[in-house]
């Protein structure tokens, strides 16, 4: 298959790169960017240097058209909304990487993100691009609309145990600490090296647009409302995010609950790891461990003493969080082994 990525330049754009220059079933055929036409890709992507020598060229639909099958857009929130409808018409399969259909109400683009949604009809038949709940939507559809990386942890760590109806629906707290590239490749005061070295800096603590990601898939999977709080961290680390959850049972439950409810719905799943053990140094999910991964790694700890559930999710951000999420879809339309080249382990030390 055939493949464009608009908007290339970025953190996005790049890890799409890597993963699929290495992938035995694509050809990426057109990169494209507003402020590096011309470039080779490896100038902003130094750690492709030797594998390509493609460079950025200025958006063009004919010429997409032309030359992809399929095109990525990892545009900037709110850049997507008006170009994917013209894509689609142009007979492209898109995966869109940015916000702009991820929210099946169009209301909640205004609550959440503070603008009227332009597209409302293309909105209507975008796929929620999180394969472990719509692998079978995924198969057949034009527009795939890939999650927000913390709403992709949450959510994942969060299915199993509202699905099995174990917790309170409208108790559930979570607790991210999420790295800088999660920013983005265009640096703010608050993202600035010397101003994030060595904090932990609480930020939009209260109504974060991801809630409206992990509060319609959940509301999804049950008849009684769920309610979501949500508070990011950023902290002193480039990739990864770890998700903490305070859940609280309805009744008394016990380990054997918990893993029944985590292996019945992500049973064979290919990039879902359990993590619980009793000794070593990491005994529960730290992103460390799935860094350059498309590994989601959830675990698990009961609080008896103030009757608490605590889940655990960590992931890469870059990756099972946004371009490997991506490339995942992608196999999944092409009917592939959806592990095609996403079989990294990460690195140890690291």
């Amino acid at each position: 298959m055939r493949i464009g990525i608009i908007g290339g330049s970025g953190y996005v754009g790049g890890e799409l790169l890597r993963l699929l220059l290495m992938h035995p079933q694509v050809e990426v055929t057109m990169v494209t960017s507003r402020q590096v036409v011309g470039e080779y890709v490896f100038n902003s992507h130094p750690n492709l240097r030797g594998l390509t020598q493609l460079k950025f060229v200025p958006m063009d639909i004919a010429e997409l058209q032309k030359n992809c099958d399929l095109v990525f857009t990892a545009t900037p929130h709110g850049g997507s909304v008006n170009l994917v409808p013209k894509l689609l018409d142009a007979g492209l399969k898109v995966i869109d990487m940015s916000a702009d259909f991820r929210l099946k109400n169009p209301a909640d683009y205004e609550k959440w993100y503070g603008w009227k949604h332009a597209s409302t009809e293309t909105l209507k038949e975008a796929v929620y691009g999180l394969p472990e709940l719509h692998r079978q939507e995924i198969k057949n559809a034009r527009l795939v609309a890939c999650p927000g990386c913390m709403a992709t942890a949450t959510i994942l760590a969060l299915v199993p145990i509202v699905k099995a109806g174990l917790v309170e629906k409208n108790r559930i707290v979570a607790d991210l600490k999420v790295g800088s590239s999660g920013g983005g490749s265009k640096p703010t005061v608050a993202s600035h090296h010397p101003e994030r070295f060595g904090g932990v800096r609480p930020y939009k603590v209260v109504g974060h647009r991801h809630i409206a990601e992990v509060e319609q898939e959940l509301n999804a999977l049950t008849k009684e409302p769920v309610t979501v709080s949500f508070s990011p961290h950023a902290v002193n680390m480039v990739r990864g995010i770890l998700v903490t959850i305070h859940a609280f049972p309805i009744q008394p439950i016990t380990n054997k609950d918990v893993w029944k409810a985590l292996r019945g719905t992500y049973e064979g799943e290919p990039f879902i790891r359990f993590v619980k053990y009793l000794k070593g140094c990491y005994q529960l999910p730290d992103p460390k461990v799935t860094l350059g991964t498309n590994y989601c790694d959830i675990g698990f700890e009961l609080d008896e003493h103030a009757n608490r559930l605590l889940m655990f999710s960590a992931i890469d951000n870059m990756v099972k969080g946004a371009s490997g999420q991506g490339v995942q879809c992608l196999n999944i339309l092409m009917g592939i082994d959806e592990t095609t080249g996403l079989k990294s382990t990460g690195f140890h030390p690291m």
